[in-house]
């Protein structure tokens, strides 16, 4: 039986790099019957196996950021540091210089510990990636464990290469989600609503999908399921507020004020991905593919408001601040019409 066959209630609780998502709220979500994920993007593969042991003794799931291509040449982004010099010293920073990044993102040591996990019986039911796409290998390493491989994916091109790979299922992300998925950093997101991405993806490939984007109501929800192809809606933004989430104290503030609109831009890090809108995203709307530098370059401005970086997809005044395993129960309301 497959992961998705098992769930009571079709939702996955999309993994949300940079804090969102804890063990607490994978485990909770998946005690409801659900699919909880844990972020590895921004973490090490040693605070991954502390995490994985955290949720151990729940059927979750982990995502792993795929590795980029260096850029051949930084001039771009040398020059985007000098850009920012000015904004840097009215903020009472010194002017920054280039930072060195992992390209990897750590994915070897990071698979690594996910299949350490497994064999110590702490592991993930699944594995998914963004930003790329598993090797065949390792899709066949994943399986030798009887563990599920996932890709997001956010076009007809990146499915068909997830499926050369011999993945089980597909998270199609929409442009309405908080966050981003093209495996390009250059490339800006697909228009196509999320319903049409996902009737695309439905006829170039026969897998199953797991459809991702705006997805933050029981109606949302209900609607997705009965696309085709799809067997659950994973929903991220929808437990932003959940108690068990790590979102920051200022995060929830922005949040629950409600005030700001979303926005795909790469100046949040330097890859397209939804946010809610700051002022430096609107002062800087021509920034050049940048990711993982700019990410890094402006970890020093996080705390100020102008420059936040709070990932939500366009749905995100529907947040609840609620137990996980009540907001499963609310998104979950009106799927037994669905399916």
């Amino acid at each position: 039986m497959s992961i998705l066959d098992a769930l009571s209630t079709p939702i996955v609780a999309a993994p949300m790099a940079g804090g969102p998502s804890t063990p607490a709220l994978a485990s909770a979500v998946s005690r409801a019957g659900s699919l909880g994920f844990l972020a590895s993007g921004m973490i090490d593969a040693g605070r991954l196996a502390s995490d994985m042991r955290e949720a151990a003794g729940t059927r979750y799931g982990v995502n792993l950021f795929c590795p980029q291509q260096p850029y051949e040449d930084l001039s771009a982004l040398e020059g985007l540091v000098g850009d920012l010099a000015g904004f840097f010293e009215n903020h009472g920073q010194p002017a920054p210089a280039l930072p060195a990044v992992d390209y990897t993102m750590g994915w070897d040591a990071k698979f690594a510990a996910v299949l350490d996990a497994v064999r110590e019986g702490t592991g993930p039911a699944v594995v998914s990636c963004t930003f790329g796409v598993f090797s065949p290998h390792e899709v066949d390493c994943l399986h030798s464990y009887g563990v599920e491989a996932w890709v997001t994916v956010a076009s007809e091109r990146d499915a068909e290469a997830a499926a050369r790979a011999r993945a089980d299922a597909l998270v199609v992300q929409g442009p309405e989600a908080g966050g981003g998925a093209r495996p390009d950093g250059q490339e800006e997101p697909d228009a196509r609503p999320l319903r049409e991405l996902v009737a695309a993806v439905a006829r170039a490939v026969d897998l199953p999908l797991v459809t991702a984007g705006g997805l933050s109501t029981p109606k949302a929800v209900a609607e997705a399921l009965t696309w085709p192809g799809v067997r659950a809606a994973s929903c991220g933004t929808a437990f932003l507020l959940a108690r068990e989430a790590g979102t920051s104290v200022a995060n929830r503030g922005l949040l629950e004020r409600g005030a700001a609109e979303t926005v795909s831009t790469r100046a949040f890090s330097g890859r397209y991905a939804r946010g809610l809108a700051t002022a430096f995203t609107r002062e800087h709307r021509e920034i050049p593919p940048a990711y993982p530098h700019l990410n890094a370059l402006l970890k020093p401005l996080r705390s100020d408001p102008e420059c936040a970086y709070c990932l939500a997809g366009e749905g995100y005044r529907e947040a609840k601040p609620l137990p996980a395993a009540d907001i499963i129960k609310l998104l979950g309301s009106l799927t037994g019409n669905a399916r």
